[in-house]
């Protein structure tokens, strides 16, 4: 029976697979069962990755349809599975390519994974994914210095208050065992039943979700957002 649920959401390339990577060894050490579905769009070989430490993983390939609502439209179909493993443990690591979406439910356990090297506006740039994780994972915190680590720690604070803050250098591992430990101390969870998305997903359907490839106001249908060009103007002497 599933009892922890885990979501690694984060920008593309900030570094979720090879955290996780560094992180699984650990967890099977403490005698967890995990099993970690990876979501993507058109493809992804780090199913492999994940099977060659002995994990049991399945990849979700959403093609033309958002990734993050592709991956709540299967969130049964995986507790499903994973208990069908025999695992105790579902760590799900999303695309990361909307920052507004934010898949991550209120039993789950929540997780944004960011790049220290990024702008130090990144981070407000997150919205639902950062503001409603329940832990933060910097990485490549070897490629900053501790004052910039200081500074970027204290950002991410002033964004969420609540919310546990790991450093880790994804490639060398460093800081993953502090994670696994905290994932480990967390309580387990009876059931998944009646779950709920912690955060609304954007709104949809329009023309171009379903397949239109005309550009023009005469094509568009559904929920469509214009920007808006009213001009304001300020006058000195």
């Amino acid at each position: 029976m599933i009892q922890k649920m885990i979501f690694f959401s984060g920008s593309s390339a900030v570094g979720k697979t090879s955290v996780l990577c560094g992180l699984l060894p650990g967890l099977l050490k403490e005698g967890l069962k995990p099993m970690v579905c990876k979501i993507d769009c058109i493809h992804s070989d780090d199913e492999k990755r994940f099977k060659a430490l002995g994990v049991p993983a399945v990849t979700g390939l959403s093609g033309d349809i958002c990734p993050d609502h592709f991956l709540v439209s299967n969130l049964p179909e995986l507790w499903s599975h994973a208990d069908r493993q025999g695992c105790d443990l579902l760590i799900i690591e999303t695309a990361g390519l909307c920052h507004r979406c934010s898949p991550a439910t209120t039993k789950a356990v929540a997780g944004c994974v960011l790049d220290c090297t990024a702008s130090c506006r990144a981070p407000g740039q997150l919205g639902p994914m950062l503001a409603n994780a329940d832990f933060i994972v910097p990485t490549k915190t070897d490629m900053v210095s501790q004052a910039e680590l200081e500074i970027i720690c204290w950002n991410l604070k002033s964004l969420n208050p609540t919310a546990r803050i790991f450093p880790t250098d994804g490639l060398e591992g460093y800081g993953t065992e502090l994670l696994g430990s905290w994932i480990c101390s967390l309580p387990a969870i009876e059931t998944y039943e009646n779950d709920r998305l912690r955060h609304t997903m954007p709104a949809g359907v329009c023309s171009y979700c379903v397949g239109e490839q005309r550009v023009g106001t005469a094509f568009q249908q559904g929920v469509v957002g214009k920007i808006d060009f009213k001009e304001k103007f300020s006058w000195s002497i």
